[in-house]
């Protein structure tokens, strides 16, 4: 494996020896009826009423794991098992997904966020590392902004919550009245057509169908319509047909001084790489690493160096400290030079160039 240092942004290529690192995301998602417990049991708490799925690993500094739309806590399995050797895992199943209730209710990232706080709340720890993958990573970001004297470092993976492009997909599951479609999702015929485009797109070699098993493990995991709706509110609250609402972009000046590390798979056709690069130009002192092998889930494609990359990070940076005084004058001050919203426009082109289905070369 080769290491290509360019300023604060790390290049690795794969060698031989490491392919078949990945893992098999059917053999690890959530799906109803199965009990997959792993060498870590799922654990249950009541949150304002609703009972919320997580797994508590390890012991040590705390990190938090919060996974992405339509997945579960499972998704992390690959690596929570090496993280726990240093430090105190939580990973939960974000309400509405997964184990956890499907009620009528609130699944902005804010709301994300609170539930977030109440969790580590009710289990006695006060501050972590914080780690988000896709819709996770705007969670995290919103974390972070809300509860900063609970945030010791941020981690964002194929983070959502940053540029306004996304897949074409995710923008057509906004339209109105796809919600009357969703009883079908889960007939076989329309499974089987599933598959069979999923099939296609890996076959075309597209950056998409590098995340075929991904992608329909996600919708197998997705049991009834209570399941499928309460995905839609969650993505409805921060995507429209025009691409994502809400960026973390306007605040992000506040994350100087919280240790922010940026992982994204070159091939992500889901939340394009340039999102990556938008991130770290707009996070100060943040850095960027990206599998060059990897689609949307790079901590599938290679745990092990993911695991290396979060346990290297907690090992070498001091965990952010609050300090509310410096906190209001950064609120006052706001970005620090007026340029640098003309930037964000400039930065924000390097979201654009890659077409809905990129090719994976």
């Amino acid at each position: 494996m080769e290491d290509y240092g360019h300023g604060t942004q790390t290049v690795t290529t794969q060698s031989d020896d490491d392919e078949g690192m990945g893992v098999d995301p059917t053999l690890i998602r959530f799906k109803p009826g199965v009990r997959r417990e792993g060498p870590f049991g799922v654990q249950y708490r009541t949150i304002h009423g609703y009972r919320r799925a997580f797994i508590r690993a390890g012991s040590g500094p705390a990190i938090l794991l919060i996974h992405g739309i339509g997945d579960s806590c499972d998704t992390w399995r690959p690596v929570i098992e090496q993280l726990a050797k240093h430090h105190t895992v939580i990973a939960p199943d974000l309400l509405g997904h997964g184990r956890s209730e499907k009620p009528r209710a609130d699944y902005s990232v804010a709301a994300y966020a609170n539930g977030m706080r109440d969790l580590l709340s009710v289990l006695d720890i006060d501050r972590v590392t914080v780690v988000g993958h896709s819709l996770g990573g705007g969670v995290a970001a919103q974390f972070a902004y809300q509860f900063p004297e609970r945030c010791e470092r941020l981690v964002l993976v194929g983070s959502g919550g940053v540029g306004r492009t996304v897949s074409p997909v995710l923008r057509l599951a906004t339209v109105p009245g796809v919600e009357l479609l969703m009883p079908l999702f889960g007939l076989p015929p329309i499974q089987a057509v599933s598959r069979i485009a999923f099939a296609a797109l890996k076959v075309l070699n597209t950056a998409i169908g590098r995340d075929t098993e991904e992608v329909l493990a996600v919708f197998d995991a997705l049991p009834n319509t209570v399941a499928r709706q309460a995905i839609l509110r969650t993505l409805r609250s921060g995507v429209d047909w025009r691409g994502q609402v809400i960026t973390m972009l306007d605040r992000a000046y506040l994350a100087e001084g919280v240790p922010t590390k940026i992982i994204w798979g070159r091939h992500d056709a889901i939340i394009p790489l340039g999102h990556g690069r938008l991130a770290q130009a707009a996070m100060p002192g943040s850095d960027l690493e990206i599998f060059d092998e990897a689609g949307h889930f790079p901590h599938h494609t290679d745990p092990n160096r993911f695991v290396d990359i979060i346990s290297t990070f907690i090992a070498e940076t001091k965990p952010a400290t609050f300090d509310s005084d410096a906190w209001r004058e950064r609120l006052r001050a706001g970005k620090r030079a007026n340029s640098a919203q003309a930037a964000d426009a400039a930065i924000e082109l390097m979201a654009l160039p890659l077409s809905p289905l990129p090719s994976a070369t």
